[in-house]
């Protein structure tokens, strides 16, 4: 995972590893994915990007 330091500012060091996310054409939100297993893990409620997580193409 992503380092935080220090800790409680809000702030993200590097990218989260081993994460992916596609949007979905018929809700139109992003959907997080775990690059081992290729399974579905979260869905964004408001229609924005998962923060450092990259994306699929």
């Amino acid at each position: 995972m992503a380092t935080n330091k220090p800790s409680g500012d809000n702030h993200r060091n590097g990218a989260v590893r081993n994460r992916s996310q596609v949007l979905n054409p018929q809700t139109g939100r992003y959907v997080k994915r775990d690059l081992n297993t290729g399974r579905f893990m979260d869905q964004k409620s408001d229609g924005e990007k998962f923060k450092g997580v990259r994306e699929e193409k």
